[in-house]
């Protein structure tokens, strides 16, 4: 926008883009650590049952989200439902820190770098974003992998031979003293080649469609007022759910092989789990929790990016005019 357009919009909180410089970080982080940790709590059942789904073998195999979810319920109730859920509560405020924190730098720094070869916004954005999404994947893995390995051996403890534990720090003691401080960042270059590319994939699909649809309504380039409130959240959640979309599609097959490599006793190599994965359901295998996952990374990532972008206008420095 240009400064004729700046004067015309009464408050930076109407516009729909809100650069990292205009924001207030401490408020953002203090806000935003409760804000995402209500999302999980809502979420959460889903990566569960998908987790379920992913490590099931003999019989349990056979079984649909439904059924795993009804499953769940009638060996541990509710509870069970949340199994892991206080490790990865804590583990995700540090690592949501560094993941927004390395996300937008990275973005506003990678459209400097893209503005003099004049691209369409699509383009930009989706360079942009992706290029954000895959840095902010790489500097959170560091926290996000050891929390990620414990979790999910909490999600399938006593499921399908899987062994029990007291808790999430009986299961870091356990592994640390099996395999030392190595030991909880198993399948972290799968982790790496899963979520990286999956934020990447995530962050470039949202960025592009946001522009496309707002093209679609006219207004990315309306110089006379400001989307509503309720148009800014409506294209914001439209972009989310395709970005889920697109990624749970492109990136399933490798998150079923890292679940697999985290959470078997056995320590199997890649290629043992991928010739198992495909003895055991053909090609198909790699897909395996595909619904649970496309629900949980459209409602995730369309929750996420609403209450993420309320934040940023929430945690906007008025601009004075």
């Amino acid at each position: 926008m240009d400064t004729t357009t700046r004067a015309k919009i009464p408050s930076l909180h109407h516009q729909t883009e809100i650069n990292w410089d205009n924001l207030d970080k401490t408020k953002l982080y203090v806000v935003g650590a409760g804000m995402f940790s209500g999302v999980t709590v809502a979420l959460y059942p889903v990566s569960v049952i998908k987790t379920r789904m992913q490590v099931a073998t003999g019989e349990a195999v056979r079984r649909n989200a439904a059924a795993t979810f009804r499953n769940i319920l009638k060996v541990d109730g509710v509870p069970g439902l949340y199994r892991g859920f206080g490790t990865v509560i804590t583990g995700a405020i540090p690592a949501r820190i560094i993941f927004l924190t390395a996300l937008e730098t990275t973005k506003a720094a990678s459209l400097k770098l893209v503005e003099p070869f004049k691209l369409s916004e699509p383009v930009q954005a989706a360079f942009a974003n992706g290029l954000g999404g895959l840095s902010a994947s790489l500097c959170s893995q560091a926290v996000f992998v050891p929390i990620d390995v414990v979790s999910q051996k909490l999600m399938v403890q006593g499921y399908s031979g899987h062994v029990r534990y007291k808790g999430g720090l009986d299961v870091a003691q356990q592994i640390i003293k099996a395999d030392g401080i190595r030991g909880l960042y198993r399948g972290f270059g799968l982790s790496v080649m899963t979520y990286s590319p999956s934020s990447a994939v995530w962050w470039a699909s949202y960025g592009s469609s946001q522009r496309i649809i707002w093209s679609a309504f006219d207004r990315w380039n309306d110089k006379e007022s400001s989307p509503s409130q309720l148009t800014i959240v409506g294209v914001q959640a439209t972009g989310g759910i395709i970005a889920g979309a697109v990624t749970s599609c492109v990136t399933t097959p490798i998150d079923t092989i890292k679940t697999r490599l985290q959470v078997n006793q056995n320590k199997p190599k890649a290629m043992e789990v991928v010739r198992r994965l495909i003895a055991e359901d053909g090609w198909k295998g790699f897909y395996r929790g595909l619904g649970p996952r496309f629900f949980s990374s459209s409602a995730w990532g369309t929750s996420m990016i609403v209450c993420y972008e309320y934040l940023k206008r929430l945690c906007a420095k008025v601009e004075e005019v």
